[in-house]
């Protein structure tokens, strides 16, 4: 899963070029923010203040009108068919969290529509990603007469081909590339087929099933409220980095809201034990870090189907019980992915892999569903792509590509193909397979095609952080920061670069580092991840560059800092 908040910015770097103090102080007198959160709105083109105020309060009013979506009558047309017929329908979705997402949505809505749902999600242990043939015979089994795919299905065109053939309609919901080859069924849902007239391509499969859901409701004249399901389309939304732009920011915007009223069963228990509670906002990096990744933790170790029943169930007690068998996967996740950090770090110095353009690391026995964290968290760390691998007995592994901001991981796996049994995914995130006896060369090669200009990162550069404007509370411009949300993909969070006066500094467990600061009067606490070997080094007036939020645990107006970057101030 992808970060909610842009990428950490060198503390030398300039500051965003400030405003003309009159559009500056127009800005900020006509929306009634901060000077801050004007520089950070005008650098974002927002500078005429209708136009800031939409954005700052986008609306489901203002959704794109879904008549152009293509197979979108079509779809809507068969299942209306099927409920009242009472067939059986099968939902078929991903293991990840867009995927469980638009499954439940879509089986959630039937069934209120008075439907009998047959929900599936694919499995990384048991068939991989999409409708493969194991998954077409657990969906055989199941005796639907109909069957419809969320968040894949686009590129499945022989398994899709075998069902049709054994008796079942079939229809999909995706968002992923479109090959050329037509699909075999009554609707393709897909905002990126050519001959879709749907202007807005960024929805996820989480957005799709629920505009899918309204035409069935149009085509039934039945009153089913589909404001509740926004809760699982931000998160869909959120863990799938879908750009936070357009339709999905006012999709997600009232998403989050919904969570943070929680009426869900399966949300509220996930909420109790993430510690997100009704007093507070919940932005986007609460969802990417504290929900999805409970949602995501079964699938990575095993069958992913916990996460969609408790997104399903309707007894609090039940879903209690649920999120707490999901928090033991999620500890479990953890333990292995801070085992397999920890040999990939033995790898790298013991070989001396640190001086190279890239990391390839592998190991057997790594769990090939944990392998994306681990290459996420290396890449992170020595700012280069990384690939890491699981092999299995037979000498076979399955590995995720990550890289930092501005990687073309794509263009540098194309270049070693030919010593891949396969390989997809885009520049940001890719994944492959490879045979244990060509690990050397790949590495060789990988590393070479990260070294060339152009090969593994572009020219991009992070966005510089936004100075605190001196006469800005702190707490009204975490306010402000909040109007931003959702951000993520395409609507970063911003950085705030601040200096204070550094009351106590220490590193905590787990290597992490604490301030306690004091600014214009203020205490503020800072919290920095990995940075606690920085303590004994910082004293007087410290620079911060990082985010600023509410502190949670001090409550009322109380105001921290996510620590990105920390020096004491020259």
């Amino acid at each position: 899963m992808v970060a909610a908040h842009s990428a950490g910015a060198r503390l030398d770097e300039p500051i965003a070029p400030a405003l003309q103090r009159s559009d500056a102080d127009r800005l900020a007198e006509s929306l009634g923010v901060t000077r801050t959160m004007a520089a950070i709105l005008a650098d974002r083109d927002l500078v005429d203040p209708a136009a800031a105020r939409r954005f700052l309060d986008p609306r489901l009013a203002d959704l794109t009108v879904p008549d152009q979506m293509a197979d979108r009558a079509a779809m809507a047309e068969r299942l209306q068919v099927a409920v009242s017929r009472g067939e059986r329908v099968c939902v078929f979705g991903d293991y990840d969290c867009d995927g469980i997402t638009a499954t439940a949505i879509l089986t959630g809505v039937l069934r209120q529509l008075g439907a009998e749902v047959a929900p599936l999600l694919a499995s990384r242990f048991d068939g991989g990603y999409g409708v493969t043939d194991a998954a077409a015979l657990r969906i055989a089994a199941t005796g639907a007469t109909l069957v419809v795919t969320c968040d894949c299905g686009s590129s499945d065109h022989a398994v899709l081909a075998k069902l049709i053939r054994g008796g079942q309609d079939v229809m999909v919901i995706d968002h992923h590339l479109v090959p050329d080859e037509p699909l075999p069924v009554l609707a393709f849902i897909n905002p990126h087929r050519p001959e879709c007239g749907f202007p807005y391509k960024g929805l996820a499969s989480c957005g799709l099933a629920l505009s899918i859901a309204a035409a069935l409701r149009a085509q039934l004249g039945a009153k089913v409220d589909l404001r509740d399901e926004l809760d699982l389309v931000a998160i869909g939304t959120i863990a799938d980095v879908a750009p936070l732009d357009g339709d999905n920011r006012a999709l997600v915007r009232a998403g989050l809201e919904r969570l943070r009223q929680a009426k869900r069963p399966g949300i509220v228990a996930l909420n109790e034990l993430a510690q997100l509670g009704p007093e507070l906002p919940i932005t986007s990096e609460d969802v990417a870090f504290r929900l999805a990744p409970r949602l995501n933790a079964p699938g990575r170790l095993g069958p992913p189907d916990l996460a969609l029943e408790t997104l399903l169930c309707r007894s609090i007690d039940r879903a209690r019980g649920l999120a707490a068998q999901l928090e033991q996967c999620q500890l479990e996740r953890r333990r292995q992915q801070d085992l397999m950090v920890a040999q990939a770090h033995e790898d790298i110095d013991t070989h001396g892999y640190r001086e190279r353009p890239a990391l390839v690391v592998g190991r057997p026995g790594w769990n090939h569903g944990i392998v994306g964290i681990v290459a996420g968290r290396l890449a992170s760390e020595f700012e280069r792509p990384v690939v890491a691998i699981g092999f299995d007995e037979a000498g076979v592994g399955r590995g995720s590509v990550r890289g930092p901001k501005g990687a073309r991981l794509h263009d540098a796996l194309s270049s070693v193909a030919d010593l891949l049994e396969r390989f997809g995914g885009h520049q940001a995130a890719a994944g492959l397979e490879v045979r244990v006896e060509r690990l050397a060369e790949l590495r060789e090669r990988f590393e070479a095609a990260c070294a060339v200009p152009g090969g593994g990162l572009s020219a991009e550069q992070s966005l510089p952080p936004y100075e605190l404007f001196p006469a800005d509370d702190p707490a009204r411009v975490v306010a402000d920061l909040e109007r931003l949300e959702p951000c993520g993909q395409g609507n970063p969070l911003p950085q705030i670069a601040l200096e204070a006066q550094l009351i106590a500094a220490r590193q905590v467990r787990g290597g992490h580092l604490k301030l306690e600061l004091e600014l214009a009067g203020r205490r503020m606490g800072a919290f920095g991840v990995g940075l606690g070997a920085l303590a004994d080094s910082l004293r007087g007036r410290v620079r911060v560059v990082g985010r600023l939020r509410r502190d949670r645990w001090r409550g009322g107006d109380a105001v921290e800092v996510g620590i990105d970057q920390v020096q004491t101030a020259v």
